[in-house]
């Protein structure tokens, strides 16, 4: 309860001559302050402006000066009974007379305290419409509060059932690719078996176990044989690219030095390259040392070769050159004077079964495998493959492998 007699903290008086202080005249409710006998002793600017009365119409007289005929009865049988006997009376709703002479519904609190050595009852009066105004604020804040969160309620729920089903998916598809790279490795491993057989017995006949082979028939035998190795070495890449994907690739990492690599893969490429006449160069510095899988890092560069080797026309050029590339990493790039790759599809030559030219008068054959099982076994060891080109130009990949880690004790 507001007590009009209070002062500040450093003792002066908040009271002026009219008895009430500043901060409680412009209150944004009615006060109002009167003795046992009813005599109003104090009353702030707010009620008075509420009912239209002056300072003096007010103060000294009846309380009930500011009630009406009903609230007078009221505050006779009831308030003040009630203030006598418990000391307080709170939410108790009456009806005032202001000067105008129409009602007005007030809600009222009120204590009454002994001061000075005499019994005083302050009240305090809220117009009901500026009641409602706050109930009504406050219930349509309420409301808004609950329509938030059963709103968030509602997203959050949409959430959890899209994640549900994300995850369902991620099952499923782990699952499905799971089951594809099942079926791949059981169908690469069925169809080397018979492939196998085939290049066995074509052997077997141009060495005339069966009897003499006639040239037109050592010509077919060959072509036979040939297409038998192609179709072999698809499945290989089939099968690999099954057992990648199934994370059953084992890698055995070891420190060589790139060239010796490079010695080894270009006599195999070598035939390739003077049959499309092409030149080719080569650039390695012996004392660059890599720590990866010598069979696989192999297993790309003959990748890449080839690549460079079906896409170059006659007469251009080849290179294969290997730099430091800072002290954490060796670069080996294979360059080429090709057709070039188109820029929106340089990325996806990356993926599985993704050829440049995918038309059907294509003349490179191949499944579109080996660029994919290239880069996937660089980042398996550490390492990555990347792609530059520009189409008309050539092309240039690199393959970033990691250097053998030098503990700080030895000399590198």
């Amino acid at each position: 309860m507001i007590d009009p007699h209070l002062g500040h903290a450093n003792g002066t008086s908040v009271i002026d001559d009219n008895g009430v202080g500043p901060l409680l005249d412009t209150a944004p409710c009615g006060f109002i302050s009167f003795d046992d006998n009813g005599s109003v002793k104090v009353v702030n600017a707010t009620l008075l402006e509420m009912l239209g009365y002056t300072r003096e119409e007010i103060v000294g007289r009846h309380v009930e000066t500011i009630l009406n005929v009903g609230s007078r009865i009221f505050y006779q049988t009831h308030l003040f009974p009630l203030l006598k006997l418990h000391g307080r009376a709170e939410e108790l709703f009456l009806l005032l007379r202001p000067k105008s002479g129409e009602d007005i519904g007030a809600i009222v609190n009120a204590v009454r305290r002994e001061r000075d050595g005499t019994w005083v009852s302050d009240c305090v009066l809220l117009r009901v419409v500026e009641r409602r105004k706050y109930e009504d604020a406050l219930l349509h804040a309420k409301k808004a509060a609950e329509d938030a969160h059963a709103e968030a309620d509602a997203h959050r729920r949409q959430l959890e059932e899209a994640n549900a089903e994300l995850e369902r998916l991620r099952l499923v598809a782990e699952d499905a690719n799971r089951a594809k790279s099942s079926f791949l490795a059981v169908m690469s491993h069925e169809l080397r078996t018979p492939l196998n057989a085939i290049g066995g017995y074509v052997q077997l006949l141009e060495m005339g176990i069966h009897g003499p082979v006639t040239d037109a028939q050592a010509e077919a035998l060959d072509r036979v044989l040939r297409s038998q190795r192609h179709l072999l070495r698809l499945i290989n890449d089939v099968l690999n690219l099954a057992r990648i994907e199934a994370g059953r690739v084992d890698y055995d990492l070891e420190p060589f030095a790139v060239h010796e690599v490079v010695e080894t893969v270009m006599p195999m490429v070598e035939p390739q390259l003077s049959a499309r006449e092409l030149r080719y160069e080569v650039d390695v510095a012996p004392e660059l040392v890599v720590f990866a899988d010598r069979d696989k890092v192999q297993q790309i560069l003959l990748n890449l070769l080839s690549n460079a080797t079906k896409f170059t026309p006659p007469n251009g050029c080849v290179e294969l050159t290997a730099t430091g590339d800072g002290d954490r990493l060796v670069s080996v790039r294979v360059r080429d004077t090709g057709v070039g790759i188109p820029p929106e599809r340089l990325e996806h030559v990356f993926e599985p079964f993704v050829q440049v030219d995918a038309s059907h008068t294509r003349r490179a054959e191949g499944t579109g495998l080996g660029l994919a099982i290239s880069r996937d076994l660089a980042r398996g060891m550490g390492g990555d493959l990347e792609a530059e080109s520009e189409v008309g130009v050539g092309s240039t990949f690199t393959l970033r492998l990691p250097r053998p880690v030098v503990s700080s004790h030895e000399t590198p």
